[in-house]
């Protein structure tokens, strides 16, 4: 059947020969259902654009909503640059006020009181402190921290993003760092990470850093993921060392596993 959106040649069809093949009408009837739902961009200057009248439909309002998005899409990107002054003030250590030290005996990192306490109510707090309002030259030492993490924790406070190396290296470090100082941005950023890496290889780490940081969500992800890889996962010296570390959690893996083997034997299809 010749289709009259897909086809090679759509110019030379002509009423009444414009059918559209199955593939196309599914899609039509995809995009359609998607510009009819509202999507929820919080604290967005261009919200109203995000939701179509319910009353609204066909490819008209769908067209209309794509320009709409892509208007969203240069804004949010002239928005970026324009924020990215920020990065380069932290680059060029123009101005700091603050210098940040890490655990390891590195060098401090100069830095930006206003940017830290608008990223973190914990530095918030911190910096309000009484020992914290004198000279530029205070110091505030992040011990759990050495100075690469410490680094590329600031990075990402002043520009909401890190390259995937720097994040497939430092993600543990940052993750217990966004808990310990209440960043839920970096949180969430963190747990994106480690749900898309998640393997046979780190799914024990996953999990301690999850409980660690009180992430119940990522931490049932990796528990389930667990149970259901157990010979890949179980039979490593890495969980000898888990084990040791982690007695509560070695308990819930084997909970898991019998109620997974219980619920199979029983012919149960049930997420661990």
């Amino acid at each position: 059947m010749d289709c009259s959106i897909c086809s090679a040649m759509p110019f030379i069809l002509r009423p009444p020969r414009n059918s559209i093949c199955a593939s196309c009408y599914e899609g039509a009837r995809s995009i359609i259902a998607l510009t009819s739902k509202p999507v929820d961009l919080d604290q967005s200057s261009t919200k109203s654009a995000m939701f179509p009248p319910s009353s609204s439909k066909g490819f008209g309002n769908a067209l209309k909503w794509f320009k709409e998005m892509k208007e969203m899409e240069e804004e949010l990107t002239e928005k970026m640059t324009f924020l990215g002054g920020f990065v380069a003030a932290f680059r060029d250590e123009l101005h700091s006020d603050i210098q940040l030290k890490p655990g390891d005996q590195g060098p401090s990192i100069p830095a930006h009181r206003a940017v830290l306490a608008t990223r973190s109510i914990i530095f918030k707090h911190m910096l309000e402190a009484d020992g914290c309002k004198a000279a530029a030259s205070d110091t505030i030492t992040l011990p759990e921290l050495n100075h690469e993490e410490l680094e590329s924790l600031l990075e990402f406070l002043y520009s909401g993003h890190l390259s995937e190396a720097k994040v497939e290296k430092h993600v543990y470090a940052l993750s217990t760092a966004a808990d310990k100082y209440e960043i839920p941005f970096l949180q969430r950023f963190c747990g994106q990470q480690m749900l898309r890496t998640l393997n046979a290889t780190n799914a024990l780490d996953v999990l301690e850093i999850s409980d660690n940081c009180c992430n119940q969500s990522l931490k049932e992800t990796a528990l389930s993921f667990i149970v259901k890889n157990m010979e890949d996962v179980v039979f490593t010296s890495r969980f000898d060392a888990f084990a040791l570390r982690n007695p509560h959690l070695t308990v819930q893996i084997t909970r898991a596993s019998f109620m997974d083997i219980k619920y199979r034997r029983n012919g149960v299809v049930k997420d661990v």
